[in-house]
């Protein structure tokens, strides 16, 4: 199928990685459903940027902690756009927090919304796949999965069970066509780096072999590789994008 005649939909594409992966893969040629929980002015923006590459695109708003908002979510996609070939599972929540800091209704709600939001958004896209012979699943991780964190238990958590995930779908799904994969983002230039003083920034940086934090259009391009042809023969592997730091 020709990129211009596929649809993506990019979760939590108000800002960040996923607002970088929606303007990247309008560039591609994919129409792109631009999804938001609060940030509407923010998806608003990237929706107009989709739209001056010459693609349709569609703000969409759900709660992707509640399963019946993605399912809602996903028929809006497919009635407005007519189709979905493209699932990037990137809105993610990471708060810094220590066990004892951390309640169970945050932990609840931290892996709903990293974690089962995946489970959820797969299983409503994924029959619309079938139908159209298959598609690209690409999930959004952390290097964090695999190195873990003293200050976000439920995060690493939650990001590592995405790779479980991104594996055992892939093995389910390729008989459909359907390819799962996922991206593992070290340290990036988004808001979660924001707080860093200038001598965290430069500590960080040291702790890199190529000696810079990354950029979300950084991420993007491999999010969009995975889901172009480039990535037609590439199924269940997780993507670093680091700089080179060991995982």
């Amino acid at each position: 199928m020709a990129l211009s005649e596929r649809v993506a939909l990019v979760t939590g594409a108000s800002r960040g990685i996923g607002a970088s992966t929606a303007i990247r893969l309008a560039k591609d040629g994919l129409d792109v459903a631009v999804h938001y929980r609060a940030r509407r002015e923010g998806a608003e923006r990237v929706a107009e940027a989709v739209r001056r590459e010459g693609r349709r695109a569609l703000v969409v708003q759900a709660d992707l902690a509640r399963s019946q908002e993605v399912l809602a979510l996903v028929d809006r996609v497919v009635h407005g756009l007519g189709r979905i070939d493209v699932l990037v599972n990137n809105a993610g929540v990471y708060e810094r927090a220590s066990l004892d800091g951390t309640s169970v209704e945050d932990w609840d709600r931290r892996v709903a919304v990293n974690l089962s939001s995946c489970f959820y958004a797969a299983k409503a896209v994924v029959p619309h796949m079938r139908d159209r012979g298959g598609g690209r699943i690409v999930n959004v991780t952390t290097q964090l999965a695999f190195l873990g964190t003293s200050h976000g238990v439920e995060y690493a958590s939650s990001k590592a069970g995405i790779v479980g995930f991104t594996k055992a779908l892939a093995l389910e799904l390729a008989k459909d066509r359907i390819l799962v994969n996922a991206v593992a983002p070290g340290a990036i230039d988004t808001d979660i780096l924001a707080a860093d003083t200038p001598d965290e920034r430069a500590a960080r940086e040291r702790g890199i072999p190529l000696r810079r934090v990354g950029t979300a259009d950084e991420v993007a391009a491999a999010i969009a590789f995975l889901a172009g042809p480039g990535g037609d023969y590439i199924t269940g592997q997780v993507l670093h994008v680091n700089g080179g730091s060991l995982t």
